[in-house]
């Protein structure tokens, strides 16, 4: 079939897990190690040439528009493990089947461990955008982040930045966020940029332990993740706005904006990004991979039947239609959207297990930054930079130091907005 005359469907994305869960380190609060009980025993979990060219055969074929980005991503488990001769196949087919004005990229998430200067190279020639996994200094980072020996890996992750870093690899870091290093935003945020970062991705780690609303003791609590936030928030606007860029924070401006771009996360619905096993079976998601879950199976169906199907379609709405009243009320529903149905795992006042375990959390978060949104979407607006934002900001002598701050946090002037 003609790329051309293929069918077609709305934008959408595919996360490669080319490795399965299988992964050389044993973090503690890893969701994904345990899918290994999904596959037959005898499974190798490397994904074959045959699974890899159908699969990039048809995710260009049902997305190509001139000019569009046409991103792979590939996570794990640890893509290192397939080796860099995997990945050269992974370019050499997507060279095969992109139409010349494709514009084809590549996001490559990994634990750092493994790269070296082959690595390297490969990725920096082949423009490869790299996400690496760093929890804050050694101590911190080390806490659940172990190698399958116990012991910590951040000297290992640390070569494998400075790897990236001697290469000229576009990359970022992503920072897992949970109940030992969330009591630490500034020692983190800090060390992360010292390290030369200049792109930060902060994932709030959520445990459920049982059907009654539970979370394991590494689960960063809603008050601390949202503290956590504020905390590294005020720092960045202090310090920081322009220069460092930090994930969560540019997807609430693009809510304030409605401009599009936020994380799937805080999307009013969810369901176009799903995640392809090492075997060809492809998930809702990738905090969906279990069998009720699964919609397909691309070395038997195309993209467009998998992504449109009756199944996939009510997972993605059912973000939306299945929000507890609280948050249909919110203040902030424009920047949360119920968070991530993964973590909607709390009783709601009408008695529904559909209440995200973190809403405290992002409510004191997208309440603190809210006027700020609201004054950078103002300064964007009239083509001047946001870090003119305070232009825009609520004249603050006419609130008293002990009135109730004007961005609905809850707290006193003097203790939120009145300390910037």
């Amino acid at each position: 079939m003609s790329i051309l005359t293929a069918p077609q469907t709305r934008p959408f994305h595919v996360l490669g897990k080319p490795s399965g869960p299988i992964c050389n380190l044993d973090c503690e609060y890893c969701f994904y190690l345990d899918k290994v009980k999904l596959f037959k025993k005898d499974s190798d979990f490397r994904m074959s040439e045959e699974v890899l060219e159908r699969h990039i055969e048809k995710y260009i074929e049902a997305q190509y528009q001139p000019g569009l980005e046409i991103n792979f991503a590939w996570q794990g488990g640890e893509p290192t493990l397939m080796g860099v001769d995997w990945f050269r196949k992974v370019v050499e087919f997507q060279e095969k089947y992109a139409p010349k004005d494709a514009n084809i990229t590549n996001a490559f998430q990994t634990n750092g461990t493994l790269l070296d200067d082959e690595w390297g190279k490969f990725l920096h020639d082949h423009k490869f955008l790299v996400g690496i996994s760093i929890d804050g200094p050694e101590e911190l980072h080390d806490h659940f982040r172990k190698n399958r020996g116990g012991r910590g890996t951040y000297d290992q992750v640390i070569k494998g930045l400075r790897i990236l870093q001697k290469h000229n690899v576009e990359y970022n870091v992503l920072t897992v966020v949970q109940s030992h290093n969330g009591d630490h935003p500034l020692k983190v945020y800090n060390h992360i940029k010292d390290l030369g970062a200049e792109f930060i991705q902060f994932i709030p780690i959520v445990e459920p332990e049982s059907n009654n609303g539970k979370v394991s003791y590494r689960s960063v609590g809603p008050k601390q993740f949202g503290k956590f936030m504020i905390t590294i928030f005020d720092e960045w606007l202090k310090k920081d706005i322009g220069k460092i860029f930090i994930q969560h924070f540019d997807g609430a401006l693009a809510n304030e904006l409605n401009t599009g771009g936020a994380i799937c996360v805080h999307s009013p619905e969810c369901g176009r990004s799903v995640a392809i096993e090492h075997n060809g079976n492809v998930y809702s998601c990738d905090h969906f991979v279990f069998d009720e879950y699964l919609v397909g199976n691309i070395m038997d169906e195309d993209y467009p039947s998998i992504m449109d199907s009756p199944k996939q379609n009510k997972f993605g709405k059912d973000k939306l239609h299945e929000l507890p009243q609280k948050c249909i009320t919110c203040p902030v529903r424009q920047q949360c959207h119920g968070g991530c149905p993964a973590h909607r795992i709390k009783k709601s006042e009408e008695g529904k297990t559909n209440l995200n375990y973190l809403c405290a959390g992002y409510l004191d978060f997208f309440s603190h930054i809210k006027p700020y949104l609201n004054a950078m979407g103002q300064a964007l607006m009239r083509r001047m930079p946001a870090t003119e934002y305070i232009q825009f900001m609520p004249k603050q002598p006419e609130v008293g130091r002990n009135s109730p701050c004007p961005c609905g946090s809850g707290k006193k002037f003097k203790r939120c907005c009145g300390k910037m």
